[in-house]
């Protein structure tokens, strides 16, 4: 190569007889057609649907299949969605009534536990919850019913754990524990005392506070969530596995008492809705079917471009190679990589899996409603993030999507350094206000209040809680709430507005000015036929193979 011609500065035009544009070169053995044809397919590549559609007439498949799909996935969200809540909603309320019914006079200001405090309350209470599940069929309005295996009952288990051996004596400041931990269990079958309503022979239950860490009741009870009937919908058989746990491992004089269950959602075994056909069911199945469809679709259309763009790329970058000598950059070859393409792709993978799973769920061959709810959930989300990409098409959204595109990286920096000042902040107020205030007990509840305060969110509340303590916790307090409140609200958060209104104005300017801010854009710039010029309709191949071979060819002379 003989000589390097600046892109970005003046260059000799002529332009043909129609219309189409020329850029003679001084290189040597330069076919001005090659350079013609690939800035065309160049402008062409980065065309809108509709520059393309005028340019050589191609339908917009992937916009309309794009605007489809945002219709079906966001139909089948809805209809999953009320599924998914009538089950959590199933859920919660039996917890709620497992609460009503084995905790000893729960109320709904307990927030789902009591603390006990004498011994008496302990025994009291572990009888209760005996009582109560003996005497369930005859207390319950719901259909809970015991579980069966094999023709027998699963009984309820009550389990204590303690530590091996201990002597404990506080008023002489004296102790020897042994820290193996032995766990003590017996059984409680329900079939014993059906008839009358007690059990068969007295409970035998002893407790040495001393050495106790935990009484665990054990149990599982089935029902039928019958309310799916009215959605046309198949009702689900549950297990739940229900766990009431009396912890003392403080040994502070308050033994909690919490009850958590374990769901298992199964297929009922024989079923029969008196008036149902099944034709919802198929209705929804194919609609499903549908879904993934459309979704396969896109993804191999969205595929096929992202492929396009990388071969040319690869056919940009030798041509820069060879005829200027010069390295395309990094920015310039992610041009070619459409992210959007990269979005749907990303979100069509998602809704597939999510479509299958839910597909399996109206089956009745598998119960992954998270999986299934997290699956749709992020890809509805990402097909409506998707639409950006359309609005930035008009002009006036253009420069706010450019704008988000631009700032991203001095975003992710610029948040980098704050999350150092933020995790700061966050394990001091650990280590220090945590205990003493509600807020600062764990670290999570510390990253959430600290986000709070910076929204401004229950400032005074944080403030005010401080206040009954001692004066050294209660001034650290203030200086440190001040200190990070002033710190990120007037500060942190105003350079970071400042970062974004700074790229805002410099892409503004630019499009002002319409002035090319990379050497693709130069190259392209080059090339001034409007898509209803119809240079861009031709029936003959791509001479990019005679590019190709061209450049191929100028490598060899140049070595």
């Amino acid at each position: 190569m003989e000589e390097s011609e600046p892109l970005l500065g003046s260059r000799s035009e002529e332009r043909r007889p129609n219309s189409c544009c020329r850029w003679s070169l001084r290189t040597p053995n330069m076919d001005p057609r090659v350079v013609e044809d690939l800035r065309r397919r160049l402008k062409y590549f980065f065309m809108n649907p509709c520059q393309k559609y005028k340019a050589r007439g191609r339908k917009p498949w992937k916009l309309m299949l794009q605007i489809l799909k945002i219709v079906l996935i966001t139909a089948q969200l809805v209809s999953f969605g009320l599924s998914n809540e009538m089950m959590v909603t199933f859920k919660e309320e039996n917890l709620m009534t497992f609460r009503y019914l084995f905790l000893k006079g729960y109320t709904d200001h307990h927030q789902g536990g009591h603390v006990l405090h004498t011994k008496t309350d302990v025994y009291d209470h572990i009888s209760y919850i005996i009582d109560r599940y003996i005497n369930l069929q005859n207390l319950t309005v719901g259909n809970l019913a015991y579980e069966r295996t094999d023709g027998e009952y699963t009984p309820m288990m009550v389990c204590q754990e303690f530590y091996r051996n201990s002597n404990i004596d506080p008023g002489n400041e004296t102790f020897y524990i042994d820290p193996h931990i032995d766990t003590d269990c017996f059984s409680i079958y329900p079939v014993l005392s059906l008839d009358n309503g007690s059990l068969a022979t007295p409970l035998n239950f002893s407790v040495d506070f001393r050495r106790l860490l935990s009484v665990n009741v054990y149990f599982t009870l089935k029902t039928i969530n019958l309310q799916t009937v009215r959605h046309h919908e198949l009702p689900d058989c549950y297990v739940f596995h229900v766990v009431i746990m009396f912890d003392n491992h403080a040994h502070s004089g308050n033994i909690k008492v919490a009850v958590e269950n374990d769901v298992t959602i199964n297929e009922c075994r024989d079923w029969n809705v008196e008036g149902t056909s099944g034709k919802n069911d198929y209705l929804l199945l194919s609609f499903d079917s549908v879904v993934i469809l459309a979704c396969f679709a896109s993804l191999v259309l969205c595929l096929r471009s992202v492929i396009n763009g990388i071969q040319l790329q690869f056919e940009f970058n030798t041509f820069f190679h060879a005829y200027y000598d010069k390295i395309v950059t990094m920015s310039d070859r992610m041009e070619f990589v459409n992210g959007w393409y990269i979005l749907i792709i990303i979100s069509d993978t998602l809704t597939i899996a999510g479509s299958t799973f839910k597909i399996g769920i109206q089956t009745k061959f598998m119960t992954s409603y998270d999986e299934c709810s997290i699956l749709l959930g992020i890809a509805t989300m990402l097909v409506w993030v998707g639409v950006i990409r359309y609005l930035g098409f008009f002009k006036k959204y253009n420069i706010l999507i450019l704008t988000l595109r631009a700032a991203f990286p001095n975003v992710i920096r610029f948040c980098c350094c704050a999350a150092m000042i933020y995790l700061g902040y966050c394990f001091c107020g650990w280590i220090v206000l945590g205990p003493y205030h509600d807020k600062f007990r764990t670290l999570d509840k510390v990253t959430e209040c600290l986000f709070s305060l910076v929204n401004g969110d229950d400032m005074y509340a944080t403030f005010m809680k401080m206040r009954d303590n001692g004066y050294m916790v209660w001034l650290f307090s203030r200086l440190y709430l001040y200190s990070f409140i002033s710190l990120f609200i007037y500060m942190v958060l105003s350079l970071f507005i400042a970062l974004i209104t700074d790229t805002y104005e410099t892409i503004k300017h630019h499009q002002q000015e319409k002035v090319p801010v990379s050497q693709l854009q130069a190259f392209i710039a080059e090339c001034r036929d409007e898509p209803e010029s119809g240079c861009y309709q031709t029936d003959e191949e791509p001479l990019s193979c005679s590019l190709l071979a061209c450049c191929c060819c100028g490598c060899r002379k140049k070595i």
